[in-house]
């Protein structure tokens, strides 16, 4: 299965009852900046960095949201950017990341994200196996993804980047 054609076969955008998940496109960039300098997601997140600026926020834009290994959705609401969700490439699978700004937090808006993006996935008919890692203190993220139809299938202290040593839970969508 090639994850190319996979990530293809995505359509964009994908909506849902509240959320449009789209490409990213320059406009994005102040918000983007502005929503993931934040401690507080930085925290759960091994792949951001901290401080996030601008800088980074083009760089993210412009090579790295849609490439052979990731396809990347800027996740907005009333067409404003709230978060970020990717579908990127990891050995012989899917795995799925995400955040949100901390503003837009508690509204059930990562669990429609999440769903929406996992049914239209699953529709193309491709569809490889979706796993998530999500740092075990993140519980948070761990309950949407089990509202989402992922199971945990292992906990255990990984290297996680920034985060190394640090308890992480492995999760597979049914």
């Amino acid at each position: 299965m090639n994850i190319f054609d996979f990530f293809a076969k995505l359509p964009e955008p994908i909506i849902s009852e509240r959320l449009i998940l789209r490409k990213f496109n320059s406009e994005d960039v102040d918000i983007l900046a502005h929503l993931a300098n934040n401690k507080k997601i930085k925290k759960f997140r091994a792949s951001l960095p901290h401080p996030y600026t601008k800088e980074h926020a083009i760089d993210f834009i412009n090579n790295l949201a849609c490439n052979k290994n990731e396809h990347a959705f800027a996740i907005t609401l009333n067409g404003e950017f709230i978060g970020t969700m990717s579908l990127y490439e990891k050995k012989d699978k899917v795995e799925l990341g995400y955040w949100l700004g901390e503003p837009f937090w508690g509204n059930g808006y990562a669990t429609e994200a999440v769903k929406t993006l996992i049914k239209t996935a699953k529709n193309t008919n491709i569809c490889p196996p979706i796993h998530a890692l999500v740092i075990t203190a993140n519980i948070a993220s761990i309950n949407v993804l089990k509202k989402c139809g992922f199971n945990i299938i292992d906990e255990r202290i990984d290297d996680c980047g920034v985060h190394k040593g640090i308890m992480v839970t492995f999760l597979k969508c049914k």
